[in-house]
């Protein structure tokens, strides 16, 4: 699936790290959610999944977006 045909939940494009490169939330046609972030090696993911790390703040404004 290409970002373009995500929504976009979080940050606006205008910060410091660029349009494509910062923590994002996005969501799917179907209505699941797609995480953007730094990746994470707390614990090893089964094969198939991948572990990111976003900060709070980033989720907070996914929810907020989502009206939840």
């Amino acid at each position: 699936m290409a970002r373009e045909e995500l929504t976009r939940l979080t940050g606006n494009g205008n910060g410091t790290c660029g349009e494509d490169d910062c923590p994002n939330v996005y969501r799917t046609a179907s209505g699941s959610i797609v995480v953007q972030g730094d990746v994470s090696d707390a614990f090893s993911p089964p094969q198939g999944e991948g572990l990111v790390e976003i900060p709070e703040r980033v989720l907070r404004e996914a929810v907020r977006a989502l009206g939840w």
